[in-house]
Formats: C-alpha cells, structure tokens, sequence
C-alpha cells in the first residue's frame, strides 16, 4: 500500500462520517460533501425511497424528522477496493433510534447493515455515485 492509498482511504472514511453527521444531525445539505450530483441513492431494504440525491434529500428532509428526532448512526468495518479512478465501499452500520412510543414516551428502534458505496475521484475529492442500504436485521419495530 502506497501513500497515495493511504491518503484515499482516509478521505473515503471521512466522506462516510460525513455522511452518517448529516443524516444524524438532520444537515441535509452536508450530504453534498459525500455524493456527487448525479449519485443515486437505494434505501428499499429499510422501506424507504430509491433516487437521485436532490430527491433523496428531499425525503430525508420529510420523512426521517418526523419519525426520529434522535439518531445516532456508528460505522465499523471499512473494506475499499479500489480500480482506477473508482472505489467500491462496503461500511458496516448499526442505526438505533428514538422514536415515540405512542404513550406519550420514547423507545429505542434499530437498524443494522452494511452500506455498499460506489465512489469515484472528483475535483472536490472522493464521492460517493451510488449507495445501497443492505439491511442485515432489524429491532424494535
């Protein structure tokens, strides 16, 4: 592993923070700072929508404060292979949310998975054109 991979590794692992930052702090727009303008975005698996990031943003910006004001997403393992001026990430995630009970108190909900990323080498750094939210298992629904 040369320096210069060392130095792409860091910047896809930032972009991925970055990513998990913006949908826990509600910051829709830091999301460009991990996508490119034409990336799509597939979070099917957990019921939501499939698009491209200015639709993507939108919904999230609907849908997500309205079912959890609470987020706090982790991510594990980080498995890049790199071809060329491209990346395929695969990013271990653990997503538990507060949501209301229906009582008038809060529960825990939990999302668990892997995110699977394409990202190429932009101007601006690495982004991400595609995610896929894969998810493994489920809590508290």
């Amino acid at each position: 592993m040369d320096v210069q991979e060392l130095i792409d590794r860091a910047e896809i692992t930032d972009a991925l923070t970055r990513y998990t930052l913006a949908v826990d702090d509600g910051d829709w727009d830091a999301l460009d700072t991990v996508f490119a303008a034409d990336a799509t975005i597939d979070y099917s698996e957990s019921g939501g929508t499939v698009g491209e990031l200015a639709e993507v943003k939108k919904w999230l910006a609907e849908m997500l404060p309205a079912f959890s004001q609470k987020r706090l997403h982790t991510i594990g393992q980080v498995g890049i292979t790199f071809t060329d001026e491209s990346a395929e990430v695969i990013a271990y995630f653990d997503n538990p949310m507060v949501i209301s009970d229906g009582s008038g108190g809060e529960r825990v909900v939990e999302v668990g998975g892997r995110y699977r990323h394409s990202f190429v080498r932009t101007p601006e750094g690495w982004r991400s054109r595609h995610l896929h939210e894969e998810v493994f298992w489920t809590r508290g629904f």
